[in-house]
């Protein structure tokens, strides 16, 4: 099974700025969709943003003009490059990966905005 292994959490300020990567654990010949779940204290885990095998990016109303989500496929990884983070943004951010008939889990980062 794929394994993926977030990194880049952290502790910051509000309005900083911080990148999470995804690197998984062995290589993918084929490009599969990816993207960012979070899941905040007592909230619902909800979709961030999302990047198609075609390259296609879409991202939450809450983070759209704040957050970036690529990819390098050499290096099987997938990045999201966070901006202007608000407190609202501190969640659990966890990375995925779409497979032919599952969906691989990370084992997910803490992003912790200070206000």
């Amino acid at each position: 099974q794929v394994q993926l292994v977030e990194s880049g959490g952290g502790l910051v300020q509000a309005g900083g700025s911080l990148r999470l990567s995804c690197a998984a654990s062995r290589s993918i010949f084929q490009i599969r969709p990816m993207g960012w779940y979070r899941q905040a204290p007592g909230k619902q885990r909800e979709l961030v943003a999302r990047i198609t095998s075609g390259g296609r990016t879409d991202f939450a109303d809450s983070v759209k003009g704040r957050f970036t989500i690529s990819r390098d496929n050499a290096k099987n990884t997938v990045y999201l490059q966070m901006d202007s983070l608000k407190p609202e943004d501190t969640a659990v951010y966890y990375c995925t990966i779409d497979l032919p008939y599952t969906r691989a889990w990370g084992q997910g980062t803490q992003v912790t905005v200070s206000s």
